[in-house]
């Protein structure tokens, strides 16, 4: 069950939403930086998105 944050009651749980991709993007830019890799829950499994994903990624924005 998802549940759509935009509708939530409370403020806070609303404005998170968009804090979470604030982070997200802030943790793109420190991968890319440092060269490392980003590890994100995709379909239920973790999944390793290396440094050069990243950069090629982030070209076709």
């Amino acid at each position: 069950m998802r549940l759509d944050l935009s509708k939530a009651k409370n403020p806070d749980l609303r404005a998170s939403l968009a804090a979470m991709h604030r982070a997200a993007e802030l943790a793109r830019k420190t991968a890319l930086q440092t060269n490392t890799a980003l590890v994100v829950v995709k379909d239920g499994k973790l999944v390793r998105i290396p440094a050069e994903q990243l950069r090629m990624q982030a070209e076709t924005r």
